[in-house]
């Protein structure tokens, strides 16, 4: 039985990116366009309409941006809870561990290959997470050092569950290694890595790879380089 396509929303202010989009997605296997936005309160509508699986989300847009529409979209008692990529500009935006904070599993930057952001979407819709390989380390140590509103815990409490495997693996996590890497450095098979992470998901309540990231991060496990 043929497997149902993943159902994609694209929210940009930009009528020609999303045309851009609309017809790359059009031609490929196992996705399809559901809707579309022009900006952050027409996505979140459009998304508790739709129940799309994806939400490829621009960051500035007019009136409500895509920030606060991500964590309307992905926070508790949101009407529908689809995986949200975020696809933006990055040498001029300041925005994106907002994003990232708020819920988004993905992001991309807008000169990407558009076969590569097509594979970032079904990548995300399988429950994974995701970073432009490109920006990876460099927008992750940017943006850790930009704390939140209110100080997130220390390693201390925050990783008082884990056992020092695990933090092993998160450690490597928070640098940018896959799993087969993981696996490599510390020279157990993959299936087993792969393994630890999902204990590391379960454990620190994170939605995916990019805020284990995130979470290695904040706890200090992996030092931003300035």
């Amino acid at each position: 039985m043929t497997a149902a396509p993943v159902r994609v929303l694209l929210a940009d202010d930009q009528p020609l990116v999303r045309a851009a989009l609309r017809m790359v997605i059009a031609e490929a296997d196992g996705l399809e366009v559901v809707g579309e936005a022009g900006n952050g309160s027409e996505a979140v509508r459009r998304t508790a309409e739709l129940g799309p699986d994806v939400v490829v989300m621009d960051i500035r847009m007019p009136g409500m941006d895509g920030i606060e529409a991500t964590r309307l979209i992905t926070g508790p008692g949101a009407a529908a809870t689809p995986r949200v990529v975020v696809l933006t500009t990055f040498d001029d935006d300041d925005y994106v561990y907002g994003a990232l904070r708020a819920g988004a599993s993905g992001f991309l930057v807008k000169d990407m290959a558009l076969d590569e952001i097509l594979t970032a979407v079904r990548v995300v819709a399988a429950g994974d997470g995701l970073i432009a390989p490109s920006v990876t380390g460099r927008l992750i140590k940017e943006f850790a050092e930009r704390p939140a509103a209110a100080p997130p815990p220390g390693p201390g409490t925050r990783l008082a569950g884990i056992t020092d495997r695990e933090r092993e693996v998160l450690t490597l996590v928070g640098g940018g290694l896959t799993n087969s890497e993981v696996a490599g450095r510390l020279h157990i098979s993959v299936a087993t890595a792969k393994t630890y992470v999902t204990r590391l998901l379960a454990k620190l309540g994170a939605r995916d790879r990019v805020h284990l990231v995130i979470i290695a991060y904040e706890t200090g496990l992996v030092e931003p380089s300035r």
